[in-house]
């Protein structure tokens, strides 16, 4: 996959667990563990927007670009 998920990066970086992250933006905890084990295929707008609100940081800091080849 060319984009992915680097929360599992950011929540390790804050000592965050999914499930108190769940609880912080209401996100559901399956969306969440697709994102942290980098296996969702589509992502909300609104729950981007969410996270960087949650963790202080911008898309570029939960998503990695890698171009493919």
């Amino acid at each position: 996959m060319a984009v992915r998920s680097m929360l599992s990066v950011r929540l390790g970086e804050r000592r965050i667990k999914i499930t108190q992250l769940a609880r912080l933006t209401s996100i559901s905890r399956g969306t969440l563990t697709r994102l942290y084990h980098d296996e969702a295929e589509r992502v909300d707008l609104d729950v981007l927007h969410r996270l960087c609100v949650a963790l202080d940081c911008t898309v570029g800091d939960l998503l990695e670009f890698r171009p493919e080849g």
